[in-house]
């Protein structure tokens, strides 16, 4: 039986998920229809998309460990369906992590305006940076793969051992937990510096024109704060999500707190499901069909108002 406080999460989580979805799934069908009708699918584009898809999935799968681990009168850890769940997650949170840094990638170096060399010999080097981020991201899909089948087997052998190897356990769970996210740690670290440069960048530009028209701020001004916005934002969104998916892996030292396995869950679906309205509403083609969709159901909504 669940506590209050058990619940009202739970129902934030079912929400974040929901609307998540939508935002996602908006993105990708705006996609989808303009790559057919232009035939054209770019780089920025599959990126956009892939990530989309991904946090699709990804929301599926915190969606499904929030009822199980929650709701189901059985300890299901590490039943069949949870370590299925396990080996799914691993694939689709690195997948997750690697669109995002690419995306954070492409546009640094679309963005960015600095004048070191190795910034300008990176730029020239784009592709063979994304051909090698492919190939990492295959790495730490094996590797990912690998630990977490060595953790499920600890955990099942740990309910049979002493309480000195139960501590043993625990100390290689750790150890095991940190190799499986070895590579999403690690996609993780380049977005936050390729964003944080990015920043830097646009906030450096931004000076240099207001300097130049004499502190008045011009609409080039405002694409820059609005820029530096929807980063600042992806940075606290993806530090949450973070934040959320440690205090899951502590749900595996404390069974019984579902309190906390649900806080840590609430917090890192903020992350997919927030940052596709960020998205939305700083992508001026992405808002504008969203303001056409909310003004025809709108339009609706009146017309079946008049007919009662």
């Amino acid at each position: 039986m669940l506590s209050a406080a058990e619940s009202i999460l739970l129902c934030v989580v079912t929400t974040e998920s929901v609307l998540g979805v939508l935002g996602n799934g908006f993105i990708g069908l705006v996609n989808c229809i303009d790559w057919i009708r232009s035939k054209k699918f770019s780089k920025i584009n599959f990126i956009l998309t892939g990530l989309v898809i991904s946090r699709i999935f990804l929301i599926w799968i915190l969606i499904c460990k929030a009822y199980v681990k929650t709701l189901s009168s059985q300890p299901l850890d590490y039943g069949n369906l949870v370590e299925f769940m396990n080996y799914i997650w691993v694939i689709v949170n690195h997948m997750n992590i690697w669109f995002a840094t690419s995306l954070s990638i492409f546009y640094f170096f679309k963005i960015a305006n600095f004048s070191n060399y190795i910034f300008l010999w990176l730029k020239r080097k784009i592709d063979v940076i994304f051909i090698l981020l492919i190939g990492c991201l295959f790495a730490s899909w094996l590797i990912a793969v690998s630990q977490i089948a060595k953790i499920i087997n600890n955990a099942k052998a740990q309910y049979r051992n002493t309480s000195w190897q139960v501590q043993l356990w625990k100390s290689v769970f750790f150890i095991n937990h940190a190799s499986v996210n070895i590579g999403a740690i690690l996609f993780f670290t380049v977005a936050l510096i390729t964003c944080f440069l990015l920043i830097i960048s646009l906030w450096r530009h931004k000076r240099r024109m207001e300097s130049a028209f004499s502190g008045l701020r011009d609409l080039n001004s405002e694409a820059h704060v609005k820029a530096i916005k929807v980063l600042i934002s992806f940075l606290i969104l993806l530090v949450l999500y973070f934040t959320g998916i440690s205090l899951d892996t502590f749900y595996a030292f404390m069974p019984a707190s579902k309190l906390l396995f649900l806080s840590g869950l609430t917090t890192a679906s903020l992350y997919p499901c927030c940052h596709s309205f960020v998205l939305i509403l700083a992508d001026r083609k992405l808002k504008q069909v969203s303001l056409r969709i909310l003004q025809q159901l709108k339009c609706h909504e009146e017309e079946d108002l008049r007919a009662v």
